[in-house]
């Protein structure tokens, strides 16, 4: 028989991993390699319920596993010794655990790469960690264009908008990924389980001073509190100060469909530890007016749900931005967008130096990406 290699934490088992697993099955014996608790801290910025042995017992107890193990290595890839020394026919992956890293990998070493279904087993429902892990339903945030212009030193030399859309914790993104992981975590500290009733505005104040205390070294931008709090898709206009001088919400649910429907996340391998995106800056007044007029586009081509337009000005706000702080991408992180680049109308990063996601507009779905849902309201 073909052997299928599968690796990830499996925390909290649950159907939706014994489905997993006894898909993978049906293409060969079953070998799983389990994240260490270091790991999985390393990657989500949290312990696991269950310490790596108790995960390790109940995994290998399970009648479509052959063999299973903790990974010895750490990061994305820390299967990396188990899987050149088990050398399996297949690797077989959740689509909200693909990387291109893993499937270069793979191609490196022939083996072949599939992607999961993710179907329940029989009637019962669609199961994930995160959605049991859950009882916090504080969202997450993306910025779709304009990122940067609210720090003070960038919309002072040119004011303009930065476009965010407050995201349903579906899925655990990973930490440091550009998703406003470190606010949400206030958040979480300040509110428990969601955001509380009341003045969002007032709330997204009271997160954004609760994280930047008296005496903050570097004040994290107000866009993060303000995409977390506020619902649905928000213009947040800057012009020199770290809070916005006003905001335009929309909370259209054909715009905010639409957007759902175009965006396609496409996950990056971790960024490396001596990373420091501020080195070698190229800040001025002329790349600051680029970014601004590319935000300033790219909401006009939203209200019109224009796609090529919302594609090409977002191309161009992340253009802006690595103008200004070109240590956002590296060689690695440009090699992931060429083998996309030709299929989507636009992108953008979250997550600068890696640990992210690309964020690609595309009218057709892009392979083995994961979409996202916008919260509308309460």
């Amino acid at each position: 028989m073909k052997k299928v290699f599968v690796s990830g934490c499996y925390d909290m088992l649950h159907s939706g991993h014994v489905a997993f697993f006894e898909e993978a099955a049906s293409h060969g014996e079953l070998y799983v390699g389990i994240g260490s608790d270091k790991t999985l801290h390393e990657l989500k910025a949290r312990r696991p319920i269950n310490n790596e042995q108790e995960r390790l017992y109940m995994v290998k107890s399970l009648k479509a596993v052959k063999g299973a193990w903790i990974n010895r290595g750490n990061g994305l890839i820390d299967f990396y010794d188990e899987i050149k020394q088990l050398k399996p026919d297949i690797f077989f992956v959740n689509s909200d655990g693909h990387s291109t890293l893993k499937e270069n990998l793979c191609n490196e070493l022939g083996i072949e790469y599939i992607v999961s279904n993710r179907i329940p087993h029989g009637n019962l429902p669609s199961r994930s960690t995160t959605a049991l892990r859950s009882e916090c339903h504080i969202p997450y945030r993306i910025d779709l264009a304009g990122g940067w212009l609210d720090q003070p030193h960038v919309s002072s030399l040119s004011p303009g908008p930065v476009l965010t859309i407050s995201i349903e914790p579906d899925y655990d993104f990973n930490d440091r990924s550009g998703m406003s992981t470190s606010s949400r975590k206030k958040a979480i500290e300040l509110w428990q389980v969601d955001i509380p009733v009341g003045d969002k505005e007032k709330l997204a104040k009271t997160l954004f001073c609760f994280e930047n205390p008296p005496g903050t070294k570097y004040v994290s931008g107000s866009q993060d509190s303000l995409g977390i709090v506020l619902p649905g898709l928000n213009k947040l206009h800057y012009d020199g100060g770290f809070w916005p001088s006003h905001i335009e919400s929309i909370s259209d649910n054909t715009i905010l469909k639409w957007l759902e429907k175009h965006l396609w996340l496409v996950p990056l391998y971790p960024r490396y530890e001596d990373y420091d995106v501020l080195a070698d800056t190229n800040i001025n007044k002329t790349n600051a007016e680029k970014l601004s007029h590319a935000a300033i586009s790219s909401w006009e081509a939203i209200m019109n749900m224009d796609l090529n337009l919302f594609g090409e000005s977002m191309r161009k706000s992340f253009e802006a931005q690595v103008a200004m702080f070109p240590k956002m991408v590296t060689e690695d992180i440009y090699k992931v967008l060429n083998q996309y680049k030709d299929r989507v109308s636009g992108w953008k990063l979250s997550g600068a130096g890696g640990g992210g996601y690309w964020i690609f507009l595309s009218k057709e779905p892009v392979e083995n990406a994961i979409q996202i849902r916008i919260r509308k309201g309460e």
